[in-house]
């Protein structure tokens, strides 16, 4: 049976500033969170840092005339904030300019501009004053969203505010495994709803300066399976991991509200403290799609060790390890089955809008060889979990596109150059791009709006 996708299926693929851009000290650009984390010695594989990233700052006429070849119709980037507004202050033109020229390019070629305002790289100046526990910082983050509007609006329909704010709030504030490194469980709280804030603010502004924009937001989601589901205290583990993973999130986007449970789960840190009378209405003003990013499933237990005794503890301590599952360099499980619960679910349980695809893809210790890269396990990878999305579709699911992560191998936040998770190859001393197997099938696959055997 033939797998075609829908007519007008948006095809493409990602990347995020800090992860690929390079030049963090040019045109003006300060120090986000990610440079200072970067310099903390033991916090960043091999001490590595956004430089040299792929280059794509001074390369990225190169790297649409890549995503043209490869048949890509759309282009999910994020815009440095330090670019734009450096230290969280006044305007740089040189930073917005950048950003002009990588849309006009994009635009050119027929490929469609999909901007990120928010992929974790905030300012340090604004960090050192509280960052995302502060609740100056979405005021802030609206400063800077109206800026980018005001710049790019003409030529971009689609926006997303923020990527993954569980990754902001909880690995950055909490477990200290991200950016700014810090573990202080009352400040991840807070920045959870600050997070939210921030994207309703920065969509007041988007709408404001463009009136028929389509806005959205990006979260990590991910299927919550206790480890046996007879047994109570496993199944309120993944109802306290699922709170803090996706209904956090989902319900005040969605329902105008935070979970009852959710609210008693955060209550010793504050959480109720932080919520003003206006915020729900700010949170929940009606966004025009929702970006899912998905690569594994959660397994988690009670039993000693596997998870710690609160909410919002890391995902290196929820993972409870099943025996024989293909697994990718990451050590993350390859279920592709978790992408249609995923789907399934935001379309039998939240208020239906349109859903995309905003990050997929897998790790693999690729092989460079005279006859190329030859990335089979990627492609079969992302070949699964688009099956896995057709799936959906035909379940009724409004899924409208799919971006593969990642376009270019990039600096892989606290694993450095260490993953390479692109379906094109960089070479980090030479900067040569080489589309991988990967990237040629992906190009088919495309083109043809259709799912195709990988060779």
């Amino acid at each position: 049976m033939s797998i075609v996708f829908p007519q007008g299926f948006l095809w493409g693929a990602a990347t995020a500033a800090f992860q690929v851009e390079g030049a963090t000290d040019v045109d003006g650009r300060t120090d986000s969170i990610w440079d200072t984390f970067c310099r903390v010695p033991g916090k960043v594989v091999d001490g590595h840092t956004g430089e040299p990233g792929a280059d794509h700052y001074r390369r990225f006429e190169q790297d649409v005339r890549l995503m043209a070849d490869l048949g890509l119709g759309a282009y999910r980037f994020s815009i440095a904030w330090p670019r734009v507004r450096p230290d969280g202050g006044a305007v740089n033109q040189a930073g917005l300019d950048f950003y002009k020229r990588l849309v006009d390019t994009l635009l050119q070629y027929g490929i469609e501009p999909w901007p990120t305002l928010y992929h974790w790289d905030l300012p340090q100046k604004l960090e050192d004053t509280g960052g995302w526990a502060a609740r100056d910082t979405p005021y802030r983050f609206a400063d800077y969203a109206a800026s980018v509007v005001e710049a790019l609006g003409d030529r971009v329909a689609t926006w997303t505010t923020m990527n993954e704010p569980w990754c902001s709030a909880f690995l950055g504030y909490a477990a200290g495994l991200h950016a700014p490194g810090r573990t202080d469980p009352v400040a991840a709280a807070a920045a959870a709803h600050h997070l939210l804030l921030g994207h309703g603010l920065a969509t007041q502004a988007i709408r404001a300066a463009q009136p028929r924009a389509r806005v959205g937001i990006t979260l990590n989601m991910y299927p919550v399976i206790p480890a046996n589901p007879q047994d109570p205290d496993d199944v309120d583990v993944a109802r306290r991991i699922d709170g803090i993973q996706q209904r956090i999130f989902l319900d005040p986007l969605l329902r105008r509200r935070y979970p009852n449970d959710l609210l008693v789960d955060l209550e010793p840190f504050g959480f109720t403290g932080v919520i003003r009378a206006a915020d729900m209405d700010i949170i929940s003003a009606p966004i025009d799609l929702l970006g899912v990013n998905y690569y594994s499933e959660y397994y988690v237990s009670s039993a000693p060790g596997v998870t710690g005794p609160s909410p919002w503890v890391g995902v290196s301590q929820l993972s409870f390890p099943r025996r024989d599952m293909p697994r990718t360099d990451m050590d993350w499980e390859v279920r592709p089955e978790g992408l249609r619960s995923v789907l399934m679910r935001l379309h039998l349980e939240y208020p239906r809008l349109p859903l995309y695809i905003t990050e997929n893809g897998a790790a693999y210790q690729d092989v460079v060889s005279p006859d190329g890269i030859e990335d089979h396990d990627r492609a079969a990878y992302l070949a699964s979990h688009l099956w896995s999305a057709h799936s959906a579709i035909e379940a009724g699911v409004d899924l409208r596109g799919y971006f593969c992560w990642s376009l270019l191998d990039n600096f892989e936040w606290a694993e450095g150059y260490a993953k390479r998770f692109g379906i094109v190859h960089v070479d980090y001393e030479t900067q040569v791009r080489t589309p991988k197997l990967s990237a040629r099938w992906f190009a088919r696959v495309a083109r043809g709006n259709a799912l195709v055997a990988v060779s």
